[in-house]
Order: C-alpha cells, then sequence, then structure tokens
C-alpha cells in the first residue's frame, strides 16, 4: 500500500473499476455465448436475444470495455450469422460432447449383445425342434430292424469257456507236496 493519500485514492479506484469491467465482460460473454446457443436449438428465441444481445454489446461500448467498431463488428456478426441461418445459406450441425457420444455407443452396444442373444435363442430353439423331429422319427421305425452289428456277430459265435483264478488254485492244492515228503523222510 502506497503513503502518499492520491496513491491510496488510485489503488481503491483502480479496484473498483477493475470489479465493473469484469463484471460487465463477462455479461457481455455470457450474453453473446446465450445468443449463439439460442440460434442453434430455436430460431424464434434467438430473434428475441438479439436486441437485448446488442444493447448489452453497447453499453460494454459506452463503458470503455470495447471500442466502438469492435462492438459495431461483433454486433453485425450476430445479426449476420442469424439472418444467414433464416435464409438457409448456413446450416446448423448438431454437436455432440462426449457423454452422448459415449452413451449412443453403449446403446449400440447393447442393441448388438440382445441381437446376438436372441440369435443364440433361436438357433438353440432350431436345434431343439430338429432334435424332437429325428427322436419321432426313431420312434417310428420298427424295433426289429435295430439290431446292431455289434449284436448280430455275438448271435453266430458260441460262447467261449472262461476259467478263472480260483479254479486254478483249486486244482493246484489238490496235487500233494512233495517237498513235506521229502523233510518227514530225512527226519525219520
Amino acid at each position: 500500500m502506497p503513503n502518499i493519500k492520491s496513491a491510496k485514492k488510485r489503488v481503491l479506484v483502480n479496484k473498483k473499476k477493475n470489479e465493473r469491467n469484469r463484471m460487465l465482460t463477462s455479461e457481455l460473454r455470457t450474453a453473446i455465448k446465450k445468443f449463439h446457443n439460442a440460434v442453434e436449438t430455436d430460431l424464434a428465441a434467438a430473434e428475441k436475444l438479439l436486441p437485448e444481445t446488442m444493447s448489452i454489446i453497447d453499453k460494454a461500448a459506452t463503458k470503455g470495455i470495447i471500442t466502438k467498431n469492435s462492438a459495431n463488428n461483433r454486433k453485425s456478426a450476430l445479426a449476420k450469422r442469424l439472418s444467414d441461418i433464416k435464409s438457409g445459406k448456413k446450416t446448423i450441425e448438431v454437436k455432440k460432447d462426449n457423454k452422448t457420444i459415449a452413451a449412443e455407443k453403449r446403446a449400440e452396444k447393447l442393441a448388438r449383445e440382445e441381437a446376438a442373444k436372441a440369435e443364440a435363442k433361436r438357433i438353440a430353439e432350431e436345434k431343439k425342434a430338429e432334435a424332437a423331429a429325428a427322436a419321432a422319427a426313431e420312434q417310428e421305425k420298427p424295433k426289429a430292424k435295430r439290431t446292431t452289428k455289434k449284436a448280430e456277430a455275438t448271435e453266430d459265435k458260441p460262447k467261449a469257456k472262461r476259467t478263472t483264478k480260483k479254479a486254478e488254485t483249486v486244482e493246484t492244492e489238490e496235487k500233494p507236496k512233495k517237498t513235506r515228503a521229502k523233510k518227514t523222510e530225512k527226519a525219520e
């Protein structure tokens, strides 16, 4: 903070003017943005906003925020844009933000998944129908013709006798053991 009284006053006055200038600049920018959004969405609302926006631009010019030429150029540009869109010289392209694009991608992905599920269900139903038709066709065939090659081969051949380990062990026990007899002869 300066020591001289006039310098102190200059600091305070500059501070007030700076706040007023910021406020008017912000008001000017906001008015122009509102007008541009209205032009992109609703032309009737844009026509109503045009005089209000022009008065805010003139106000900023009289307060010294922007020069008179700059104010005239801005007003002219706004009026020209509105008239070009009305006459059809310019067309408005709808701009999409990232959230909208992401939501559309999600919706497309869900639609593809639903279509894939529906296709899988349809295929499964077709397979069930084919299996039911095949089962019905097999039930209609006579039972005598159902013999297989393996069953025919077993009917022609006689059954072979099988020997088991138990039968072999029984036969070996009936034979007299020679080793015991020898031991007993030696002992006598």
